[in-house]
């Protein structure tokens, strides 16, 4: 048969594919924006053929039906990090939560974590009956490499990505075309706090430096900061409509890199229409999974390697907490850590932890003396190197925990660093000053 032929003999409609699921089996869906919405809605209609099935994901940006109350018979979900729409789930138990870097997710696939079927979402065949997994590579791709049962969505409006991103029609058990617009994030508010914060974490950007910038206000408020620096480079687990702006103006050129010179290497992509035309068929974007993008031993070899991430609360001490309210999970470790050790390893690369000083509309201090009881260190404080709030900048590495304390005192907010001076100086037998 020609490829048109197989291509065809594969095709079936999503109610027929989702059969191909057993009760016990283990699921694993595509991640983010790449998540494959009609097979999911498929397998949530036939749940009366299912028990005990597990869903294994990241971040979902779909509905989550099969966390809802009443599902707990057909579906548990497995978070490997936790989103908005399975959050509640996790917390009120219908749902677990694993803990782990994003960068051994793969591996977890071939280990404790065997994949049973992947649902996954791809763009059209080309003529070589290839097919390109678009937003979502991360571990979506290496899922699919290590499921007994590859059920693909294919989808024409996907965008058709670079680099290590493809899947052979060989490697696909079944095919359900399913045409429609890629979920869009839009771009958030940044208001006067993210700018000092993007503007601080700019001024320790030096041109050709190499970045990563995860996803919200203040990675894009950091890119408007940037616009004087010259060739500067994209080395991210993610990236989202600010980079477009910043490659049509000249300033991320990829040429100062010392690895992927010339490329923009990514791992998965959330943002609107702009950002997912811009990718398609770009020869300046390379997409590979999370296991080689996020990997420590190839982020350090990266030149000037600058990564920025946000967190939760940061301790006197430099603990930094990312994924946790107290003993409730809202998020996950994801690539923080990995790209923290990737940048520190990078002989002359700077991690930065950034966020506002203050929470819950500044009644609560984001620097305190103590984590919040059961709160997760997400990133340790041997790790932690900047951390940047809108009020300055804090260098620990190397510093005695005294030291640390003051620097984060001193870019804590106005109006809760006379109660972290009293902590200071009970804890350290000094004045503060």
């Amino acid at each position: 048969m020609n490829l048109k032929e197989i291509y065809m003999s594969k095709v079936v409609t999503a109610d027929e594919a989702v059969k191909k699921i057993k009760s016990n089996d283990r699921v694993v869906t595509g991640h983010a924006v790449g998540e494959p919405i009609e097979l999911i809605k498929a397998m949530v209609n036939n749940k009366e053929a299912y028990e005990n099935v597990e869903i294994v994901h990241m971040v979902a940006m779909g509905k989550g039906e099969y966390v809802a109350p009443g599902m707990e018979k057909h579906f548990r979900h497995n978070a490997l990090f936790v989103g908005g729409t399975t959050r509640d789930a996790v917390k009120s138990g219908r749902a677990d939560f694993t803990s782990c870097y994003f960068s051994e997710v793969p591996s977890l696939f071939k280990t404790t974590l065997p994949v049973d079927v992947a649902l996954i979402q791809v763009s059209s065949m080309d003529e070589h009956g290839f097919f390109s997994f678009g937003v979502s590579n991360d571990y979506t791709k290496p899922a699919a490499e290590a499921a007994k049962i590859v059920i693909a969505q294919v989808n024409d409006k996907m965008p058709r990505t670079m680099g290590d991103s493809f899947i052979h029609i060989s490697d696909i058990d079944y095919i359900v075309e399913a045409s429609h617009e890629i979920i869009e994030l839009n771009p958030p508010k940044i208001g006067e706090i993210e700018k000092a914060i993007g503007e601080n974490c700019a001024s320790l950007v030096e041109d050709g430096s190499t970045l990563q910038l995860g996803i919200g206000a203040i990675p894009d408020a950091v890119l408007l900061f940037l616009k004087d620096k010259k060739d500067l480079g994209i080395h991210s687990e993610m990236i989202s409509d600010g980079v477009v702006e910043l490659v049509e103006a000249g300033v991320i050129t990829n040429k100062a890199k010392s690895i992927h010179p010339g490329k923009i290497i990514v791992t998965f992509l959330m943002g609107t229409k702009r950002l997912y035309d811009f990718i398609d068929n770009n020869p300046m974007v390379e997409m590979y999974p999370v296991n080689y993008v996020n990997d420590p031993r190839v982020i350090m070899q990266n030149s000037k390697m600058v990564s920025i991430n946000s967190c939760v609360q940061v301790d006197l001490m430099g603990q930094v907490s990312s994924e946790c309210v107290g003993l409730t999970q809202i998020s996950g470790v994801g690539g923080q850590v990995d790209f923290v050790r990737g940048a520190n390893m990078c002989k002359d690369g700077k991690s930065i932890i950034a966020m506002p000083s203050t929470a819950a509309k500044g009644k609560v201090s984001k620097i305190v003396p103590i984590l919040d009881e059961g709160a997760a260190v997400t990133t340790g404080r041997n790790d932690v190197d900047y951390i940047v709030t809108e009020y300055g900048i804090a260098k620990l590495k190397g510093k005695t925990l005294k030291e640390r304390a003051r620097a984060l005192i001193n870019i804590a907010h106005p109006d809760f660093r006379n109660d972290l001076m009293v902590e200071f100086e009970k804890r350290f037998s000094c004045k503060f000053w």
